[in-house]
């Protein structure tokens, strides 16, 4: 397997399971948000960020994000909308990546004004486990939030989604 299809199928599952929570999160609706769903709007919001920003980065573009937190998260509809757009451009993306592409390093800025050099396959790596490491922490609150557990594990995403893979 290639590299570019393997980062495909991590960015198809992320598509997959961000609806799942975000389906989740949906829920209990935004009527009175306990404390449990603000954190877990505002650690998506920090996640789709980084999200925006890499992609930006990616594509040597600039973008307007002077930090990567912000103290308010939009509202979920909003939210997720956001993260739905952002998950395709990130699927269609690696779908086009040639291996030459994946393999250039680019330089870009973090928003701390610091430098960064990494290549376009590091940068997909990251943007990947960064978002499933904050997948975590709001999967953490969701019992708090309403009575779904997530499943977030790549394994049982390849086994529903080609089910002969399963013997």
């Amino acid at each position: 397997m290639s590299a570019q299809t393997l980062l495909n199928q991590l960015f198809r599952y992320k598509a997959s399971i961000d609806d799942e929570l975000l389906d989740a999160l949906n829920g209990p609706g935004e009527g009175a948000p306990t404390e449990a769903f603000s954190s877990a709007l505002r650690v998506l919001n920090h996640a789709h960020l980084v999200d925006r920003i890499f992609a930006a980065n990616l594509q040597r573009q600039g973008h307007s994000y002077a930090a990567s937190w912000s103290s308010e998260a939009p509202s979920l509809a909003q939210l997720a909308s956001d993260i739905r757009e952002t998950d395709r451009w990130y699927m269609d993306y690696t779908a086009r990546l040639t291996p030459e592409e994946l393999e250039e390093v680019v330089d870009f800025t973090f928003t701390d004004g610091g430098r960064g050099r990494m290549s376009r396959e590091e940068m997909l790596a990251h943007v990947a486990t960064h978002a499933g490491y904050h997948r975590g922490e709001v999967a953490r609150l969701l019992p708090d939030i309403e009575s779904t557990a997530m499943r977030d594990v790549f394994a049982g995403y390849l086994h529903r989604t080609d089910p002969a893979r399963r013997q």
